[in-house]
């Protein structure tokens, strides 16, 4: 496969999949297994490594999947666990890594273990979740707030208690520091282990364990950013990252140790992320790497953001391995966030070069390499409770979210011959796959032409970075490998600019975008130099 053998996950490009949303392959306008399946080959004349798929298991959908109750099957809107048995198979064929979520803090208020454990409080699940009593008024236990808008604690009449949940009310939280529930959870990741998955996204990682003695958040002081939640109004401190998590994350690392080549990385959000992402893939004993929200929650791309967000990754000894994405299933896309609509065609194509000359693993959210822009869904339109419950203040996800365009001249892009769950994002269809396929000027084929330099350039992958210059608009570093020295020069602004190296004649560009040259930087334009 792509990558070698122990270390295929070093430098790798993983193509996320958002299942619902990537093909239909039986008209019911909803994406599934067979319809990924179906579209394998696709991903791999990308040239990635792998591919991560967003959760497919049982699930009442209340988050779309990442409300499970059943860990270890496949809910019926995908298909069946045939199917992903299939899947793999396939994938495997095209030298493609399978990577799927895992989500170890919370299930859904309708898996058996929580329907138990709500049943009393001395039933064999009643110390799973986490449950505590009432103040003396009512009120609940700690001010801890919901990611999602309100407290993080709703009462249940039945075992006269509160329950937890950082997320929505039906995804109640696990008590992960019960060995029992960490025993439990590590054999649903072994199942599917033995399936044949090449590793695992651990989705939320850092809300797995919550302080047992409930103090309340301190407020967080003013930022400048823009509050839309009760969550953004204080620091959280006792609901998440607790000093456990990582004794539990070198269990799941020791499992899939077990396994041959497997693979994991961490998903970390939330004020103090980057020094859980450090702490949680430090040494050999923990995750291989973990990817946060620098990128993908940034309103503005910067020469500045770049070097502040990489620097807290340097190649020391006993350091992770970094991650990174600019666009997912979570976070409105990047081309919308960082480019006006003018010149969000010329921004997919820079991003694309910054983001294959990045030194850690990549990701690359579904639709990206078409250079779709963020939908806009109008509120009758909406699915995702978030945007729901916090509409018109927040953006939501469902602009993210929108079915992949297959076909610019069928009904619904071809996504699905049916009616599809979420509407087709505007002038999505007009940038098709199909209607990209044989353009050699093309983002797909750009796209495919630049993740091919990095696969066979180690200075990319794998190699060092060194930063060069970092101005208001120019972001310049340093790519090298053993025998390779590679120079990344981007114009971030809208305006042409002027740089070059010291020792300019000793570079030789051999790929850019937007029309750069050596070395004359027109807006939104980048280039990679070897030296010679």
């Amino acid at each position: 496969m792509n990558g070698g053998a122990s270390n295929w996950w070093r430098g790798a490009t993983v193509y996320q999949i958002y299942p619902r949303s990537f093909a239909d392959s039986n008209g019911d306008g909803i994406g599934d297994l067979p319809g990924i399946t179906a579209h394998l080959d696709y991903v791999a004349s990308l040239g990635v490594d792998a591919i991560w798929l967003c959760p497919f298991f049982r699930s009442p959908m209340k988050d779309f999947g990442y409300d499970i109750s059943d860990y270890c099957d496949v809910d019926p809107i995908f298909g069946t666990l045939a199917d992903f048995k299939a899947l793999v198979a396939r994938a495997h064929e095209l030298k493609l890594r399978v990577i799927i979520d895992q989500v170890l803090s919370h299930t859904s208020d309708q898996h058996p273990w929580f329907q138990q454990s709500r049943a009393s409080r001395d039933n064999p699940r009643a110390d799973w979740y986490v449950w505590a009593d009432p103040k003396p008024d009512g009120s609940p236990p700690s001010n801890w707030q919901s990611v999602f808008g309100g407290s993080a604690w709703t009462w249940d009449a039945r075992r006269g208690q509160y329950y937890l949940h950082n997320f929505l009310v039906e995804q109640p939280d696990l008590n992960v520091h019960n060995p029992a529930v960490q025993d439990a959870l590590l054999a649903c990741a072994g199942f599917w282990l033995d399936l044949g998955v090449d590793g695992f996204r651990l989705d939320a990682i850092n809300y797995a364990m919550h302080d047992p003695s409930l103090r309340d958040n301190p407020p967080l002081p003013p930022t400048g950013k823009q509050r839309t939640r009760s969550v953004d109004f204080q620091k959280a401190l006792y609901n998440k990252s607790h000093a456990d998590v990582p004794r539990f994350i070198e269990r799941i690392r020791a499992l899939v140790d077990r396994y041959e080549d497997r693979f994991t990385v961490a998903e970390v959000g939330g004020e103090g992320a980057e020094a859980d992402m450090n702490l949680y893939t430090e040494g050999e004993s923990r995750f291989h790497t973990a990817y946060g929200f620098n990128f993908l929650y940034a309103d503005k791309l910067t020469p500045a953001l770049v070097r502040a967000t990489l620097a807290v990754w340097p190649d020391d000894a006993g350091m992770g391995w970094p991650s990174w994405a600019f666009s997912n299933h979570d976070a409105p896309r990047a081309v919308s966030r960082w480019f006006p609509p003018a010149h969000r065609a010329a921004g997919a194509r820079l991003t694309m070069l910054l983001l294959v000359c990045l030194r850690g693993n990549i990701f690359l959210y579904q639709g990206d390499e078409l250079g779709l822009p963020q939908a806009s869904i109008g509120f009758t339109d909406l699915k995702d409770p978030e945007a729901i419950a916090n509409w018109p203040r927040t953006l939501g996800r469902d602009g993210a979210r929108t079915p992949m365009p297959w076909h610019a001249a069928l009904e619904h892009a071809g996504f699905t011959s049916g009616e599809p769950w979420l509407v087709i994002g505007n002038g999505h269809a007009a940038l098709a796959v199909d209607s990209q396929q044989d353009d050699p000027l093309s983002q797909l084929n750009l796209t495919r032409r630049l993740i091919a330099l990095r696969q066979r350039r180690p200075a990319l992958r794998t190699g060092s970075l060194r930063f060069v210059d970092v101005s208001a608009r120019v972001l310049a570093f340093e790519r090298t490998a053993p025998g390779q020295q590679l120079l990344c020069v981007f114009n971030l602004g809208p305006d042409e600019c002027r740089w070059q190296p010291e020792a300019a004649d000793s570079w030789r560009v051999i790929e850019q975008v937007g029309g750069a040259q050596a070395w004359i930087l027109p807006a939104c334009s980048g280039l990679i130099a070897e030296r010679t």
